[in-house]
């Protein structure tokens, strides 16, 4: 009897502790926490135009620069002039071979001293002719043939003149000579070479004023006209040139497709040639057609995309939309493709966001309307 009510109160002790870890693991169950509706700041896609900020990395050139060759075709012997060398007008740059040319010169030469002595002795004839004429010892027409042989004379003598003076010029044309005071840019021929006449050797560039020389596509080239003012920053020293475009391609590249606008820059005669300048031609309105711009905080990264998030204004929810990215037109990046103007896409607050997520909109308390509280009265005893 007394083991049977041991028994009954031991029962009765674990019935009440099974119960009361019930009721503690009852206590501990908590309701599933609802995912927050998060206020967000949309932007409604609108089509509009690209403003192109127009800064271009332009070469500083010289206004001229020739490319010297010789006048003459012959073998390149001799070749003083340098990449980076100053010269003054009239410095010897190149010389080819003048053997052919001075042995050419002293034929002419000989064939003018012939020339000469013939003249001289038809014209010696004529005389003795011209006093035996007057004393009637012989008839006018073989003073006339006299006469004829002088002047044939003469002008075989002017002929070999001419030829003598051209093949002296030709002797001298195997020296290439700096046409002004510059500096050599290039040099495109080497000693043991020939050279065909006017075939470029050396190339100088004049002193005198320079050129910023830049590139520019052909939707933009429109947007520039001649005696259009602009400025340039010399990058190294922080100068500010002013210029004027001198010059726009007529015929865009057939490579890079691409048009050559030149800028005459103001009081640069010092400026290093080749030194890299800034072009600071300002901003070029419209010269895109129309687009789609959106802020970089409405992008985020989508696998190996990228993605905006859409609003769904029926449910208020968000969406994930990919889409492709063009230039950057200054603090908005333009899509190319992947949204429709009207649509509403989140530019804040995007990488928080899940998709089918609700949301609210963003609603700036400085921007929305006061409302003003009810008097209340406060009632004393």
């Amino acid at each position: 009897m007394l083991f049977f009510r041991f028994r009954a109160s031991s029962s009765v002790h674990w019935l009440l502790v099974g119960a009361g870890v019930l009721a503690l693991t009852a206590c501990s169950r908590q309701a599933p926490v609802q995912e927050p509706v998060r206020s967000v700041k949309l932007l409604t896609v609108s089509a509009g135009d690209v403003n192109t900020q127009a800064d271009y990395a332009a070469e500083v050139r010289a206004r001229i620069e020739s490319r010297l060759g010789f006048r003459v075709a012959g073998k390149l012997i001799q070749r003083q002039a340098e990449a980076g060398l100053r010269v003054q007008a009239g410095q010897v740059l190149a010389q080819i071979d003048p053997q052919d040319y001075q042995l050419a010169a002293q034929a002419a030469q000989a064939q003018l001293t012939a020339a000469q002595t013939q003249r001289d002795l038809s014209l010696a004839e004529l005389r003795r002719f011209e006093g035996l004429r007057a004393q009637n010892f012989i008839s006018s027409v073989e003073l006339e043939r006299r006469e004829a042989a002088f002047k044939a004379a003469d002008a075989t003598l002017a002929q070999a003149r001419a030829q003598a003076q051209a093949q002296s010029n030709q002797a001298a044309y195997a020296h290439l000579q700096a046409t002004t005071s510059g500096v050599v840019t290039g040099v495109e021929a080497e000693v043991g070479q020939v050279v065909a006449a006017g075939q470029p050797v050396v190339r100088l560039a004049h002193d005198g004023p320079r050129d910023a020389v830049f590139a520019v596509p052909e939707q933009l080239v429109m947007a520039f006209k001649n005696g259009q003012t602009m400025q340039a920053v010399l990058p190294s020293t922080g100068q500010v040139l002013k210029g004027h475009v001198r010059e726009v391609g007529a015929s865009a590249d057939p490579v890079t497709r691409t048009f050559t606008i030149k800028l005459a820059l103001d009081a640069s005669d010092k400026l290093p040639l080749g030194a890299t300048v800034n072009v600071q031609a300002g901003s070029v309105k419209g010269a895109q057609a129309a687009a789609i711009k959106l802020p970089t905080s409405a992008l985020r990264q989508e696998g190996a995309g990228t993605a905006v998030w859409l609003l769904d204004e029926a449910s208020m929810t968000v969406r994930s939309q990919p889409v492709r990215l063009g230039t950057v037109d200054g603090n908005q990046v333009v899509i190319s493709s992947g949204l429709q103007a009207g649509q509403k896409v989140v530019t804040a607050g995007v990488h928080v966001l899940t998709a089918g997520q609700k949301v609210a909109v963003y609603v700036d308390p400085a921007a929305a309307p006061a409302v003003s509280a009810p008097a209340s009265s406060v009632t004393g005893r």
